[in-house]
């Protein structure tokens, strides 16, 4: 089921609009989990390859409607909810709208693998509060800046 959802990203609606990014966001950003159905018998490289494929098909149909600007596409892992997610936007790499630090990266494969591994465990259970972040009195780790996978869509890479 993953990799059918990931290859429907390439023809879900897309809006490009550099002045409004909120909207971009809103309409361009995808949600994907593995399903049960999956069984943890997908491999990096058919992921990997998937959106791969969804890269280049949302570079062609930018190519057809004769876009001119800088698009990219983007995947990386929310740890929290266990999914991966990717976003097209009208904006460079170094400029993603995420709030927090974020290191754009041509390798897609460590964010599949972590979120391949992740997924063949089961999730966290946050039943004790000691095991919550933030709710048992302990410091917060030290974060390191979210891994994306980038790739430029637009006519100008």
């Amino acid at each position: 089921m993953l990799l059918t959802w990931i290859d429907e990203v390439a023809h879900e609606p897309l809006v490009l609009e550099p002045a409004d990014r909120r909207v971009e966001v809103e309409v361009n950003t995808w949600w994907l989990s593995a399903a049960e159905e999956d069984g943890g018998s997908l491999s990096v490289a058919e992921v990997v390859a998937a959106f791969e494929r969804t890269a280049a098909a949302i570079r062609e149909r930018l190519h057809e409607r004769a876009f001119a600007g800088v698009a990219t596409f983007s995947v990386w892992r929310d740890e929290q909810a266990g999914q991966l997610r990717c976003s097209t936007g009208s904006v460079s790499p170094d400029a993603l709208p995420f709030g927090g630090a974020y290191v754009a990266s041509g390798h897609l494969a460590p964010i599949v693998g972590r979120f391949l591994a992740d997924s063949e465990r089961s999730r966290l259970a946050w039943s004790d509060p000691d095991d919550v972040p933030g709710l048992s009195g302990r410091a917060e780790p030290e974060v390191a800046p979210l891994a994306v996978w980038v790739s430029g869509v637009g006519a100008s890479k």
